[in-house]
């Protein structure tokens, strides 16, 4: 026997005078005598065997509260084992708390009897009559409609107080404690109610008046963001929750991410693409009157369980569009000018760390590698937290017009006059694709805004993000340095396949014995952060070949070396010259000549 047919034996045998009307169950409610009714209202039994509230019991009068065959075999006393279904061994949330003698219980009585008729008219409007309004204690104060929130042991210690022309006032009545974290869930008793059967989950008490209303079973979050600090488990004896969040990318964000905690038995309700935004339930209820029940069932009807994952449909499209983007001219344009650079790692793809000794031109190499892509219409960030926007500017400047920077001052004329002229035209017209950004502030999330703007003002998706250095982003102390690290390296494997965006990241190297920062290139030689091996998509070291006690500058010649790579032969890339003083590098070949 199919367990709508056991259900529907279990309500006829314990439902006298029951009658089947099409997919409802019908019967003199057997509880509104024994709560103080003169006489006893109709018993509704939701039958319908393809719907999620098959088995889902209210009195039209709302004598009791609506629930599932569990809870109607408790009010009947009935033997657990006679409900269909019933497990034995699911065991109930445990709530631990300590709650305190002192609760608002008079103070939510007398909110209730001060509730006015032009209040009762503003939730007519929207559909909700004094039933509902009754049925969750809902009142009224003078100035603000109070939504009592009652917890497990039947007590409310705090009430959510909005004003009712909906200008966002709001405060908290009552312990404070208990208006924080996982006490704000409203008619949380519907959560025991609705054991093995379906609930709604909502943004905003308002909106639940609305679903109550319908008969619809359900608890609420004054904020989406509220769901963060909700536990899931409460939800564990559930088998089919709704998420109906309020119409904005933040609360589908939040709906998303707890659904991903609850699982598959999640669902979320989708508004039409053409709501505006923050619309919600009971904006609906307004908008659609007499048929809000109908648009709200078509909502429920086209819900799927949620999943974290995508369609293979929506998979395989991604696939071919990520192929398609490989092979695009955008992506075959992120190359840094150096020959050698280029061929060993196909240009600057996925995450490149390149660690390097203090003072072995770092930087420098950072700067002539972010500049050149800007050249070629590449949008670049520059994350500096090493050397200034100024010194930046200063040195692209000195590196293009062959000048060093102390004659930037001098007058100059002929050859000299129209070189720095046309650098600067050259820097000007590369500062259209390359953003340089020195906020000690930044945080992941600002980072990924600035890729948004970056690629809304260039009208370009790929971009390249170089981060000097790795050890000056900001932390919250020093203390948790190498936590920190790790923390920004998950951040950027995240941006990097969100976005599809490029990182090239300047690292720090460890000493060597004595002092030194030479030997044998290899993951060791990587400062603060055991994660570098596992996140980069290509690591190279940049080590001087020259004796940094040797004052000359002619002879400063750093190999770059690939000592880690998922695609690549790990191995000596090439040798930099250092053009003093004009702040760059010159690839040379295997016998340090330049190519």
């Amino acid at each position: 026997m199919a367990l709508h047919e056991k259900l529907t034996r279990f309500y006829q045998d314990n439902l006298p005078g029951a009658v089947i009307d099409g997919t409802m169950l019908k019967a003199p409610c057997p509880f509104c005598l024994s709560r103080g009714r003169k006489e006893a209202g109709i018993l509704v039994v939701s039958l319908n065997e393809d719907g999620f509230f098959a088995g889902y019991f209210r009195c039209l009068s709302r004598c009791v509260p609506g629930g599932f065959a569990p809870h109607f075999a408790r009010l009947c006393m009935l033997d657990a084992d006679t409900v269909p279904g019933h497990d034995p061994e699911q065991q109930p949330f445990v709530h631990e708390v300590d709650w305190p003698l002192k609760n608002i219980n008079q103070d939510v009585l007398k909110f209730q009897n001060s509730m006015t008729s032009t209040v009762r008219e503003g939730f007519a409007q929207i559909g909700v009559g004094s039933g509902v309004l009754q049925e969750l204690r809902v009142g009224f104060n003078g100035r603000y409609i109070v939504y009592p929130y009652f917890q497990e042991n039947g007590c409310s210690y705090a009430a959510h107080c909005l004003a009712p022309q909906g200008s966002g006032e709001e405060f908290w009545y009552g312990d404070e404690h208990f208006a924080t974290d996982e006490f704000r869930l409203f008619n949380l008793a519907d959560i025991g109610y609705c054991q093995d059967g379906a609930l709604f989950i909502v943004e905003g008490e308002e909106n639940l008046l609305c679903l109550r209303e319908h008969g619809y079973p359900g608890v609420a979050v004054p904020k989406a963001g509220d769901l963060e600090v909700v536990d899931a488990q409460r939800f564990a004896a559930i088998h089919a929750v709704f998420l109906v969040m309020n119409h904005s990318p933040e609360s589908e964000a939040a709906a998303r991410n707890f659904a991903a905690r609850l699982g598959f038995k999640a669902r979320l309700l989708k508004w039409p693409s053409h709501a505006k935004r923050d619309f919600n339930l009971a904006q609906m209820a307004r908008q659609e009157g007499e048929n809000f029940r109908a648009a709200l069932q078509k909502m429920v009807g086209a819900a799927q369980a949620f999943s974290p994952f995508n369609t293979p449909k929506r998979e395989y499209s991604l696939f071919l569009e990520n192929l398609d983007r490989s092979q695009s001219a955008s992506y075959q344009a992120l190359k840094t000018g150096m020959p050698c650079l280029d061929e060993a790692l196909g240009g600057i793809h996925g995450i490149n760390i390149i660690g390097g000794a203090p003072k072995a031109g770092k930087s420098c190499l950072a700067i002539q590698l972010a500049t050149q892509m800007a050249a070629n219409q590449v949008p670049v960030i520059y994350y500096d937290f090493e050397n200034g926007r100024q010194k930046i500017y200063q040195r692209t400047t000195a590196r293009l017009s062959r000048l060093a920077v102390q004659r930037f001052q001098d007058v100059l004329e002929g050859d000299d006059k129209e070189r720095f002229t046309k650098a600067q035209e050259d820097l000007r017209s590369m500062m259209s694709w390359f953003r340089v950004v020195n906020d000690r502030k930044l945080s992941p999330e600002l980072m990924r805004r600035h890729v948004d703007f970056l690629r809304h003002e260039t009208h370009r998706d790929d971009a390249v993000i170089v981060i000097d250095s790795l050890h000056k982003l900001p932390f919250k102390d020093f203390s948790e340095r190498r936590t920190g690290i790790d923390a920004w390296l998950r951040e950027m494997e995240a941006i990097r396949d969100e976005y599809q965006v490029s990182f090239l990241v300047i690292s720090e190297l460890n000493r060597q014995e004595g002092g030194r920062y030479d030997g044998v290139p290899h993951m060791g030689l990587f400062k603060g952060s055991g994660d570098i091996e596992y996140t980069a998509d290509n690591a190279l070291v940049f080590l001087p070949d020259w004796d940094p006690v040797d004052s000359r500058t002619d002879n400063r010649v750093n190999s770059l070396w690939l000592v880690a790579s998922r695609e690549h032969s790990p191995g000596l890339v090439a040798r930099y010259h250092l053009d003093y003083p004009y702040w760059g590098f010159r690839e040379l070949d295997d016998d340090h000549r330049e190519g």
